[in-house]
């Protein structure tokens, strides 16, 4: 069977259809199909079948679309067998970030795979809904995502390593008369203005719990994803809001106060494919972003 399309078969799984597996793999429909009807012919029974307008997989698909992960797999081992006998390890690894991890991983995970030197760390920019996270990891070795504490996991087929947990405190202007309190709940903070990150982004759900535990909706006067421009509205007085303990709070004027009665933080984890976790080099800069996530909950 061809690699190229036990893989087409795999995206078509993993993404529900001709379309999304296209897009994924950077191929057009046309394609997927051609390969579709290729392996179909090479294995003599129906991988996939007509729903409506679409297409699912048939149970032997769903088999060998498994299998097309254990084949992914042996080949990276093969490599990375081969990888032991060159020595130090080396080569590229593409790491997504989305925008606050990065301020709070990224410097020290450069600083530390430096000590590396066959080994390259290529950063992308990728601030997307949460839902969106898994899709990259077509194109990224380790896409660093975050969720909810209390979320939904991750789809099946993603490799998840944990690296933090970082509580949300309520960001209020330093002169707001809740400013001095040791903590929070949420039925004092019902009636506040708040300046919360657009619906779908993990602390948007946060942000709901909080409201339901208080009893009352949520007043929101202003969404903004940048948490380095919510600091500032924050400290203008325009409005509270959350924001993470270990990237916020570093503006003048803003007083970050621990928030009681909910399970108030995010999960930041690093998300990567089955085979790509078996690469020897990946294994190296996510060892490395672990120590970092350490060192900065330390």
């Amino acid at each position: 069977m061809d690699v190229h399309h036990l893989a087409t078969l795999r995206a078509v799984r993993d993404t529900g259809g001709v379309t999304a597996a296209a897009a994924r793999l950077h191929l057009t429909p046309s394609a997927v199909s051609q390969h579709l009807r290729a392996l179909t012919e090479r294995v003599g029974t129906p991988l996939v079948e007509r729903v409506g307008r679409g297409i699912r997989l048939t149970d032997a698909g769903r088999a060998l679309a498994e299998a097309a992960v254990d084949v992914a797999v042996a080949l990276e081992r093969a490599g990375s067998a081969v990888d032991e006998f060159r020595g130090a390890p080396a080569g590229s690894v593409r790491v997504a970030f989305f925008q606050s991890a990065a301020v709070l991983l990224a410097p020290g995970l450069l600083h530390r795979v430096a000590a590396h030197p066959g080994v390259e760390v290529h950063l992308g920019d990728r601030d997307v809904a949460q839902q969106d996270f898994p899709a990259l990891t077509a194109d990224f070795d380790l896409v660093v995502a975050h969720r909810p504490d209390t979320g939904e996991d991750w789809p099946p087929g993603v490799r998840v390593a944990p690296l933090l947990r970082e509580p949300l405190d309520v960001a209020l202007p330093a002169d707001h008369p809740l400013a001095g309190r040791a903590s929070l709940t949420p039925a004092e903070l019902a009636g506040q203005r708040w300046i919360a990150v657009q619906e779908g982004f993990p602390v948007a759900g946060v942000l709901d719990r909080v409201a339901a535990v208080a009893g009352s909706p949520a007043r929101v006067v202003q969404r903004f994803n940048d948490f380095g421009v919510v600091e500032a509205l924050v400290a203008a007085g325009h409005g509270i809001s959350l924001l993470p303990r270990y990237t916020a709070g570093g503006r003048p004027g803003v007083r970050l106060v621990p928030l009681a009665g909910v399970g108030a933080a995010r999960r930041i984890e690093a998300l990567t494919t089955p085979e790509r976790a078996a690469r020897r080099v990946v294994r190296v800069v996510l060892d490395e972003l672990r120590a970092e996530a350490a060192a900065i909950t330390a």
